[in-house]
């Protein structure tokens, strides 16, 4: 048994080896790639270089089953060759509940494979009981629990442990730590002087996880707003630490050192960034930068300079959580719960609003700048921030904000409220809630009620504006540990909803 990856899930192939007298051929069926293909070489000077052994003449012919399954890369090398040393007689393997897979180099050794996070939570679900994998994985590996790993450093050292001569310890999991949150970072929210109303809106979108939109003139503090975010974020859960690792393992940006990833992502792609590499794609489709932003923040700076296409792309997984890529052979799901963090300026200038500067644009310029940004994708976007120029004397002034860490208390005590309340559901902030979600866990007072329905005849909010709007007052609500949600925690959360 071997396994090959399709998005993010795993599935079992059998390696099945046949082996007759006749001329010198060797085949590799079941719909192998390129690099899948070429194993037969690398597996036939391993056998004779390495092993010493010159394969017998005849035809030898390998099946990926099933064979419907498209097989890509250099992965198969391990069980094909232990595949065919069995079938010769030089080994005696028993496949039963074992799981193979890596690639050889030509003196034996093997090599670093992608994507074996999802294939050892394959062998855990399907009961497999071992999996041989390189040893460069092994840490890697050892996130899934109940399952042994057998560590290969080469061939040589298999072929001892199946033939009972010098067996492989299995890995020790007890070494490795999933979940160590800690991060240094050289910034603060302390650090960044003035705009008050900002860094109250940072809270906000960070305990909910909430997308918002900050825009500002050049210079107003946009970029080192986000910048600081991830000091404040509430600590990743195990569980959401496998789901990031687990994208990261199949993108194969999982390092030699880091084997799982421990902080929440802050991806920031810039703005001359494909529509493929920003949702992903490809001959063979990869997540891209939405979905390596799961379950940590999407940083878009200048969002206006961006393709159009790029922009509109994000309406589905701001909605949904999820990205879907169509291709001729099938479609792939890759998740997608992100925050959405946005800057821009307010004009092509820049300085629209600005009391300093003269805004330079023209009416037409004005709207055809802001029309950059559909309606659709703004109403997905739950909170809107206006970030105004810092002046001289708050520049100067030696009073020191909040800092980070206390900032980040007062999430963490909110968050765990939300991961308490979500505790039998598969959703852990308020952000994801759904409709009967909502109507379970957000309680409105009737004099609260009334102010909802004046905001939606002034300010013309949609039905998913309704809701978004509930959602970040019950984000409010949870920072103030308030079971109910009162009238200023629904008038705070409004005043996100209207431009200035």
């Amino acid at each position: 048994m071997s396994a090959t990856v399709i998005g993010l899930e795993a599935k079992l192939i059998h390696v099945e080896v046949h082996f007759s007298k006749g001329k010198s051929r060797f085949y590799i069926v079941g719909l192998p790639d390129k690099a899948c293909s070429e194993s037969k070489e690398r597996v036939t000077a391993i056998i004779k270089n390495y092993l010493g052994h010159r394969l017998p003449a005849g035809t030898f012919t390998v099946n990926l089953s099933p064979a419907d399954i498209m097989k890509t890369g250099p992965v198969y090398d391990l069980p094909i060759t232990i595949g065919i040393l069995d079938c010769l007689g030089m080994i005696s393997f028993n496949p039963q509940y074992k799981l193979l897979i890596g690639e050889l180099s030509l003196d034996g050794k093997t090599h670093h494979t992608n994507a074996i996070l999802p294939i050892a939570d394959l062998a855990r679900r399907r009961k497999i009981k071992e999996i041989y994998i390189p040893q460069i994985n092994s840490k890697e590996a050892s996130l899934i629990p109940d399952i042994d790993i057998i560590p290969v450093k080469n061939l040589c050292q298999l072929i001892n442990h199946i033939n009972n001569k010098k067996s492989i310890s299995k890995y020790n999991k007890t070494k490795d730590r999933l979940h160590n949150d800690s991060k240094h970072s050289s910034y603060d929210m302390s650090l960044i002087k003035g705009n008050e109303h900002a860094k109250r809106a940072i809270e906000i979108a960070s305990t909910g996880s909430h997308n918002m939109l900050m825009v500002g003139p050049p210079g107003s503090g946009k970029t080192l707003l986000a910048r600081t975010i991830p000091t404040i974020l509430p600590t990743i859960t195990i569980e959401e630490s496998l789901e990031i690792t687990k994208i990261y393992s199949v993108a194969g940006l999982l390092s030699k050192k880091n084997n799982s990833i421990k902080t929440r992502p802050f991806r920031k792609p810039h703005h001359t960034t494909s529509h493929v590499a920003l949702v992903g794609g490809g001959t063979i489709p990869k997540p891209g930068e939405i979905s390596l932003a799961h379950r940590g923040i999407l940083f878009l700076d200048e969002f206006s300079e961006f393709s159009n296409r790029a922009i509109e792309a994000l309406r589905q997984p701001l909605e949904d959580g999820t990205i879907t890529i169509s291709r001729a052979k099938g479609s792939l799901t890759f998740p997608a719960k992100i925050m959405l963090v946005a800057a821009m300026n307010p004009c092509k200038c820049g300085w629209l609003g600005d009391g300093k500067h003269k805004c330079t644009c023209t009416p037409s310029e004005i709207i055809r700048y802001k029309k950059k940004i559909s309606g659709p994708v703004l109403d997905r976007i739950d909170m809107r921030i206006n970030v105004k120029r810092v002046e001289y004397n708050e520049l100067n002034s030696n009073i020191e904000g909040t800092s980070s860490c206390l900032m980040k208390k007062n999430i963490q005590k909110a968050r765990d409220i939300q991961l308490n309340r979500f505790k039998n559901l598969k959703i852990v902030s308020n952000s994801e809630m759904n409709q009967k979600e909502i109507k379970e866990f957000i309680h409105i007072s009737k004099s609260s009620k009334n102010l909802l329905k004046k905001a939606m005849e002034s300010i013309n909010l949609s039905a998913r504006g309704y809701f978004r709007l509930q959602k970040v007052a019950r984000t409010i609500a949870d920072l103030e540990s308030s079971y109910n949600i009162k009238k200023k925690h629904l008038a705070e959360a409004l005043s996100f909803r209207i431009e200035e």
